[in-house]
């Protein structure tokens, strides 16, 4: 099995895992024939290892909640939403002053005549 995400997911080193990732959804391959989904708990980690505690994924006959992966191992994180969406809208917000701006300077009057 080769897990790669979903579309609403981004992929990041579990070495780049801070505090800020906590409580926040991670998904993960940590052995080839498993996928985990779960929310980060807690995050500990060694300069060659990352050490993930998860809420949510304990309880089933051989489920753990907790999992060490290398630094360099990919994992997964829910795309923000709020920030996605305020960069589409700055873009978008951009180009319309683009367009603006490039409709006064072609040289032609296009003011009102009555």
């Amino acid at each position: 099995m080769e897990y790669t995400g979903a579309q609403s997911e981004r992929a990041v080193p579990a070495g780049e895992l801070d505090r800020s990732h906590i409580g926040q959804t991670v998904s993960f391959q940590p052995n080839e024939f498993t996928v985990v989904f779960g929310r980060i708990a807690g995050i500990a980690r060694t300069e060659a290892m990352v050490y993930l505690s998860l809420d949510g994924v304990a309880g089933g006959t051989h489920l753990k909640d907790e999992y060490d992966l290398p630094s360099n191992h990919g994992v997964y994180l829910q795309v923000d939403v709020i920030t996605n969406a305020e960069s589409t809208i700055k873009d978008l917000f951009g180009k319309v002053q683009d367009n603006l701006r490039g409709s006064g300077h072609r040289g032609e009057d296009r003011t009102d005549r009555l």
